[in-house]
């Protein structure tokens, strides 16, 4: 079952970013110019291919098609505004990433983790695109009713705030804010929850036709 998930954000460094961008038509703007980066290849990232979906529905695609997800990297390439460094911890904290494309839990980490980076971070409104992670208990436990305990408490109120003090969202989020049991200093440190009421997830054969798709045209249009 799905347990948590997170959804594709806007990172920056407020040191250098005086005018945050808030969408991915934002991005755009040639004050940019040099700035953003992704966290990881689609090639290669599971994230970076996240933010492929995310782009291509701020720009009328689907999760069925994320051609234009494509397209827009390949302009954001052309602008000069895409740099292809990697986000790291270490590029984020010098500086050399002053704008990241990377799930909303590790853009919160920055924050706490690089005080002296200025870090903050948006879900943009034009592509609410998020991702789940998984539990499961094995067929062949040695113990499987300890491992159904140990699901019953993850997905509690209790456990489930611990995921989202993470800033990972627990997949019974919606139903906590609106039965309003989430601690408000741990919502304080998260955009507004309304912003994810709009997040949409790929299927698994979404997910492997986005992949191929991006294998074909992207080491052409973008880069490697």
């Amino acid at each position: 079952m799905g347990d948590y998930w997170g959804a594709v954000s806007i990172g920056y460094n407020k040191t250098l970013i005086s005018n945050p961008p808030k969408t991915f038509k934002d991005l755009l703007k040639p004050e940019y110019r040099g700035k953003v980066a992704i966290n990881g290849s689609p090639l290669t990232s599971g994230s970076a291919i996240a933010v492929v979906f995310a782009s291509a529905l701020a720009n009328g695609g689907s999760l069925g098609d994320v051609q234009a997800g494509i397209d827009y990297w390949a302009q954001m390439k052309k602008s000069g505004n895409y740099i292809p460094v990697g986000t790291t911890p270490q590029t984020v904290a010098s500086g050399q990433t002053p704008i990241s494309l990377d799930w909303d839990y590790n853009n919160l980490a920055y924050v706490k983790e690089f005080p002296a980076a200025s870090w903050a971070f948006n879900v943009p409104a034009d592509g609410v695109y998020g991702g789940y992670y998984a539990q499961a208990v094995s067929a062949t436990a040695p113990h499987p009713y300890a491992a159904r305990l140990w699901q019953e408490y993850l997905y509690s109120d209790q456990g489930q705030v611990i995921w989202l003090k993470g800033g990972a969202h627990p997949a019974r989020f919606a139903d906590m804010v609106a039965r309003k049991v989430i601690p408000p200093s741990v919502l304080a440190s998260l955009p507004a929850a309304a912003i994810y009421n709009k997040v949409k997830f790929a299927s698994l054969a979404q997910q492997s036709k986005a992949k191929s798709l991006i294998a074909q045209q992207w080491p052409t249009k973008v880069g490697g």
